[in-house]
């Protein structure tokens, strides 16, 4: 039985009607278009399809439709032209840490769910924020030390 699930889709009003138990992932990808959130494992555990649901990460491989109405969805496509987002790619890229970006966009928002929490964490607070994200090109050193250079370079940003 379909069901009608109200929600904020990058900060626009959104309407799925539909299957409950679709997955966000699936919904995003297919419904509205939005192609930076990947799907890796299908299981929660490589971060590809992270998204922020009110402001969480979330993986949302896992995440039925039912659990998003009255939500606020954000994705990589979301917040790539805010301030916030925008500094954390430009640090991203300034750092190297971009490969094959298949994981990036769930590492940028990994990184701005921490930075939005804790604007200046410790690297022991980096590496606990980005663990659930899984990359295979780049390691992790380059992308730790761009997580620092964003939150060295956003000052402000983040209070």
């Amino acid at each position: 039985m379909d069901a009608k699930i109200t929600f904020r889709l990058n900060g626009n009003q959104a309407v799925f009607v539909g299957n409950p138990l679709a997955r966000l992932v699936d919904v995003l990808r297919e419904d509205y278009g939005l192609v930076g959130v990947k799907e890796g494992c299908g299981e929660g555990e490589c971060g590809a399809c992270s998204v922020l649901k009110d402001g969480k990460l979330v993986t949302s491989c896992i995440i039925p439709m039912a659990s998003v109405d009255g939500c606020e969805i954000y994705t990589i496509e979301g917040i790539r032209d805010t301030d916030k987002g925008r500094c954390i790619i430009d640090a991203f890229a300034d750092g190297g840490a971009v490969q094959c970006g298949f994981c990036i966009p769930g590492m940028v928002l990994a990184s701005y769910a921490l930075l939005s929490e804790n604007p200046d964490p410790s690297e022991a607070d980096i590496r606990l924020a980005l663990s659930g994200n899984i990359c295979r090109c780049t390691g992790y050193d380059l992308i730790i030390e761009s997580v620092k250079l964003a939150a060295k370079r956003g000052g402000g940003l983040w209070q």
